[in-house]
């Protein structure tokens, strides 16, 4: 299982498309936000804009890194007959797409540190050693339900197709769940919809721990129940893609 696991986080490391849409782009939106607005402050909750960004474009590019590393890949493998091969090996079925979550999880982490260090060398964010590990952490682990997604792509689809609906997943939650555009400036029927996605709730447990708060029982709770609903049809999507290997 361990070197499975390298040969998974090698292969994503050297995919263009990774690096640019989970590596480039969140720096790059950052860079761009930050200094246009950077340097306003949320009359709510009194934190400076470029530390609501740098939560913003780290989820962003977090929620990319996961459904990026297992969508497609997963689709490519079960076309290619990789998954027939990995059938036949020792590994059993629970520890395939147990790695797959890894190495998703993994994936994520450049996202989120290299935003966070752009947040510190441009815009001087400082914030106490334990809100910077409460942040990366419930940043890090709450990324389970968006890598259940892009298996469940993986799963289902042919790589052709599996591409860009991942591409249109990824952008929509980024777009209607708050990450790129604040919720309050949408309109009402955006904003019913940013509240139910998991988009929002993962990125609004970020945006509380910078501002000094503890997450709100209802985003962790939201989370939770996406992790455990979309990994239950990950479950169900690998069996069929299994069946049919």
């Amino acid at each position: 299982m361990p070197h499975y696991l390298k040969i998974e986080l090698l292969r994503m490391f050297r995919n263009k498309r990774y690096v640019i849409f989970v590596v480039v782009f969140p720096v790059v939106f950052y860079l761009l936000y930050s200094n246009l607005w950077g340097s306003e402050v949320d009359q709510a909750t009194g934190v400076k804009a470029s530390v609501i960004l740098m939560v913003s474009m780290a989820a962003y590019g977090a929620l990319a890194a996961s459904i990026m590393s297992s969508a497609v890949p997963w689709a490519q493998e079960r076309q290619s007959g990789w998954l027939r091969q990995l059938q036949i090996t020792p590994l059993p079925g629970w520890a395939i797409i147990t790695t797959k979550l890894i190495a998703s999880m993994v994936l994520v982490l450049p996202s989120l540190l290299l935003v966070g260090l752009a947040a510190v060398l441009t815009q001087h964010v400082s914030l106490p050693v334990g809100e910077w590990f409460g942040l990366i952490g419930a940043l890090w682990i709450g990324v389970i339900p968006f890598v259940a997604l892009g298996l469940t792509i993986g799963s289902l689809l042919p790589p052709d197709t599996a591409q860009p609906v991942a591409m249109i997943g990824m952008f929509g939650l980024a777009l209607l769940g708050g990450l790129w555009f604040p919720v309050d400036i949408m309109p009402s029927a955006m904003k019913s919809i940013a509240h139910v996605l998991p988009s929002y709730d993962y990125a609004s447990i970020g945006w509380n721990i910078v501002a000094g708060d503890a997450p709100e029982t209802s985003a962790v709770l939201g989370i939770a129940g996406w992790a455990v609903a979309l990994g239950a049809l990950a479950v169900l999507a690998y069996r069929r893609a299994t069946v049919r290997a």
